[in-house]
């Protein structure tokens, strides 16, 4: 058995050296440490529409996933008490119409007569002061009714933003308060959002690229924002990915981030044999002759578009590697 290994090694070195260059050489290199961690889709705004005016929810025209633009009117509130009151105040704009009317006339009359010589010129002067008071009072109360058309206006809930409805807790019918939330509405575009845990913190570099797996193969996003509050022990920070799918909101996608780097020795991916369940490199020898070296390997990575392996043990940085010719 033991004959026929060393017969299989001799006939490989031999067909290396008849079919081989030199030229590649093992390398030591820094491989980033990856964290897999799990982000969520989020929208960058996230702003309640709330009510202006406590009332009753009349009409809700939105519901959860209704793309809407700002200042839209997403719902109605209406307070009957309003409706009321302006028609009182209506009432009183009536009868100082008529006020207004019959004092004019009488102050007409009385400057006809003060002309005439038939009345006093105070008399006159108390008539005009009647007319200008119910002028007066009519200017407040066409203030009162201004007041009252803008609480009403303001009934309307509009929306804050432009973007996409993502929850609406009320109902048609519901009794709501001043400030109350009518709906959520999510805008300025879609991130992933990372809570990582803070012993990583100083290994995040805002512009770093982000391996996304859950978004199909080879695909990368930017590490976009850090923010500076740590929360539960953990940084948040947004990435930004193009074409990012945006169908649910908040949804957990797998992503790989760069937390530190290590040191490592690697040949490419083609210097690396296997046989009998054994792996081999081929080296340059003192003498230039191809000498078989056994390894011991470990993952695979890429650099700079190439495909490396990592060499555990067996082999040193410098070496110069034999390539068998294709």
């Amino acid at each position: 058995m033991i004959g026929s290994i060393r017969k299989l090694t001799l006939a490989i070195l031999v067909f290396v050296s008849s079919q081989a260059t030199a030229g590649e050489m093992s390398r030591l290199v820094e491989v980033p440490e990856w964290k897999a961690v799990f982000a969520r889709v989020e929208t960058r705004d996230r702003v309640p529409a709330r009510s202006r005016l406590g009332g009753v929810l009349e009409t809700i025209e939105v519901s959860e996933g209704t793309e809407v633009q700002k200042n839209q009117v997403i719902g109605v509130v209406k307070d009957e008490k309003l409706r009321l009151q302006m028609a009182a105040v209506e009432s009183q704009m009536r009868s100082l119409e008529s006020q207004l009317q019959n004092a004019s006339t009488e102050l007409t009359r009385g400057e006809s007569l003060l002309k005439q010589g038939v009345t006093t010129k105070q008399r006159v002067d108390s008539l005009r002061t009647q007319v200008e008071v119910i002028e007066g009072r009519m200017d407040v109360v066409r203030a009162e009714a201004d007041v009252l058309s803008q609480r009403t206006a303001e009934g309307a809930v509009l929306a804050p933003i432009s973007g996409r409805v993502l929850r609406v807790p009320l109902t048609e019918g519901s009794v709501v308060m001043p400030g109350e939330e009518i709906a959520s509405i999510g805008g300025g575009g879609f991130f992933l959002r990372l809570a990582i845990p803070e012993r990583h913190a100083a290994a995040l570099v805002q512009g770093a690229k982000i391996a996304i797996s859950g978004l199909g193969p080879d695909t990368n996003g930017t590490l976009a924002k850090i923010y500076p509050l740590i929360e539960n022990g953990r940084v948040v920070a947004d990435v930004e990915v193009e074409e990012l799918v945006t169908d649910y909101v908040d949804a957990r996608v797998l992503v790989r981030l760069p937390v530190g780097s290590t040191s490592m020795i690697v040949v490419p991916k083609d210097a690396l044999m296997s046989q009998m369940g054994m792996e081999f490199v081929t080296v340059q020898g003192k003498d230039g002759q191809p000498v078989q070296r056994t390894v011991v390997a470990g993952e695979t990575h890429e650099i700079e578009g190439t495909k490396v392996v990592e060499i555990l043990s067996g082999l040193a940085a410098g070496e110069t590697l034999v390539m068998a010719d294709e």
